[in-house]
């Protein structure tokens, strides 16, 4: 019996909520809360969406996103009104690419729109994450052609109690990677072989490369003029050995030339990043994962790096 009366008041809690939306509906996200505890992030992810990106050349593209959006909700709170987040960021896409402006709008918005009542506060923290596939054109290394480029991305911009937003991009670089120590090998065999020191194999030798990704995390303002073009460039001052879009026999050769001149372990690759991301000041923090997919061994050689703090 007191089981059927526990589900009896149970429901009629439910039926009876005190609170209402503007159409007379139950509203319980408005209800409160009893059991007080803050909860961090809260929110929607994977919600997909067409969105124009400003390029830094000015031009609008349309790009496929997965937009993740949260706020912090306080412990007096019960919860965040879900479809508000996907309104406000389908509307403020209507009318504005994306840019460091939309990221700031948005940000706002969301402490603001998504109070439960208009006397409140600014909700303490909000988020907006995207995630992309952004194409830039890459030149041909001697040809004249040019292709597609594209670099997996995720945009991430946060807005908290000081009401200074921090943006983080994080992007997907893609290059190839010749080991100096099969390179050196390779062509120790070449010159033994045509001083007659060995006749094993045909007297060519060609050193281990593989297509390698370097994952890398920047921290920065959206008052700065860092954007994503800019760290694009930045990789490739880096690591000049990027993969090709579009390639002639001519540009096959002048990456191999490339290649030859640009030996490096996981741990050059690291450190060559490493020294170019610590020469600028727009940059706030780094972090990088560099992963060199052996074309030698089954498995794969990786290094983690992060801008050392003075």
């Amino acid at each position: 019996m007191k089981n059927i009366e526990a589900l009896r008041n149970k429901r009629d809690d439910i039926i009876n909520c005190e609170v209402k939306d503007s159409s007379g509906l139950n509203d319980f996200q408005k209800t409160p809360n009893d059991m007080p505890i803050m909860i961090p992030k809260v929110g929607i992810e994977r919600f997909r969406i067409p969105l124009n990106f400003e390029h830094a050349d000015g031009t609008i593209m349309s790009h496929d996103s997965h937009a993740s959006m949260f706020v912090l909700i306080e412990s007096h709170k019960t919860g965040a009104n879900m479809s508000r987040f996907c309104k406000i960021l389908q509307e403020q896409s209507a009318t504005d690419p994306v840019n460091h402006n939309f990221f700031k709008t948005i940000l706002r918005r969301y402490r603001t729109e998504l109070r439960d009542y208009e006397d409140e506060p600014l909700i303490p923290e909000s988020y907006l994450n995207l995630s992309f596939s952004y194409p830039v054109k890459q030149p041909s290394l001697k040809s004249g052609n040019w292709g597609w480029q594209y670099y997996d991305c995720e945009w991430e911009g946060i807005e908290g109690k000081d009401d200074k937003p921090l943006m983080q991009l994080t992007l997907k670089y893609e290059y190839s990677s010749t080991c100096p120590c099969s390179l050196s090998m390779a062509k120790q065999y070449e010159e033994e072989y045509r001083a007659g020191k060995t006749t094993e194999g045909s007297g060519i030798a060609s050193a281990h490369s593989q297509r390698s990704i370097a994952t890398v995390t920047t921290t920065y303002s959206p008052d700065s003029d860092f954007h994503i073009e800019k760290l694009i460039e930045l990789l490739r001052i880096a690591l000049p050995t990027e993969t090709q879009s579009l390639v002639k026999r001519i540009d096959e050769q002048a990456f191999a030339i490339l290649n030859g001149d640009n030996p490096m372990f996981v741990e050059h690759a690291s450190r060559r990043i490493s020294h170019v991301l610590n020469e600028v000041e727009d940059i706030l923090d780094w972090e990088a994962k560099i992963e060199h997919v052996e074309s030698l061994h089954s498995h794969n050689a990786v290094a983690y790096i992060r801008k050392e703090k003075k």
